[in-house]
């Protein structure tokens, strides 16, 4: 099981976040892991775990401040009340230079609204070994391509309402052009395939978990991480 740790951003403000810690940690890789719209629930602790049990030291750094939801509308609020730059240039580098004074090599993971900020990260991150993107990109003029230094691996729903995929084509010529590395993958789903709990009746319309293709997404996630952290 994991820990609430604290660990300091750029500008000196403390933050808190989840750690999953493999059982050799010593020399492991480490991953950032941004949450989705939900806030820090049992769902994203569990990819930091899935993580972990993978050899990699796995943070979710806190984003909401302690709060999370299962309603849709008051996670919208949420997310809506977040300052997507502060978190991308703050919260997430501050849990990628914690990480760094543990491992070698950082690598970003965002799902959905983390995905996206995942994207900031990259472009505002330097230290930053690898990024890999489940279903979540921010509007395309936010994104400074020439900056992104990291290779970056996309997960992509063809069926996605909330990210269309027509926009997953200009967001890859912008990469393109800038000479970034980037491996994009499109997958016959619909947005939040990897989320196992977007089943049943409770889940959001539109949303839908698929086993195969998130476990296709996850093979090819640990692949890119293993060329790119070790």
């Amino acid at each position: 099981m994991g820990k609430i740790v604290t660990f300091q951003r750029p500008d000196g403000q403390i933050l808190q976040g989840y750690l999953a810690e493999p059982k050799q940690a010593a020399g492991a890789p480490a991953i950032v892991v941004i949450q989705e719209w939900w806030g820090i629930n049992e769902q994203i602790r569990g990819v930091a775990e899935r993580f972990s049990g993978a050899g990699c030291i796995a943070l979710v750094p806190d984003l909401y401040r302690g709060k999370s939801t299962v309603e849709a509308e008051e996670a919208k609020h949420l997310m809506t009340g977040l300052n997507f730059d502060d978190a991308a240039t703050q919260d997430v580098r501050g849990a990628v230079r914690f990480l760094k004074t543990r491992a070698t090599k950082v690598g970003v993971s965002g799902f959905c609204m983390g995905g996206a900020l995942a994207l900031l990260a990259s472009c505002n991150a330097s230290e930053i070994d690898a990024t890999v993107v489940w279903y979540g990109c921010p509007p395309l003029e936010l994104i400074n391509a020439s900056q992104i230094k990291a290779p970056i691996l996309g997960h992509w729903a063809t069926q996605d309402q909330f990210f269309p995929i027509a926009n997953i084509d200009p967001l890859q010529q912008k990469l393109h052009a800038a000479g970034v590395n980037f491996e994009f993958h499109r997958y016959l789903a619909h947005h939040a395939f990897a989320n196992e709990t977007a089943v049943g009746p409770g889940r959001i319309p539109a949303t839908q978990y698929d086993p195969v293709w998130a476990q296709q997404a996850w093979d090819r996630t640990f692949r890119f991480l293993g060329r790119h952290l070790g």
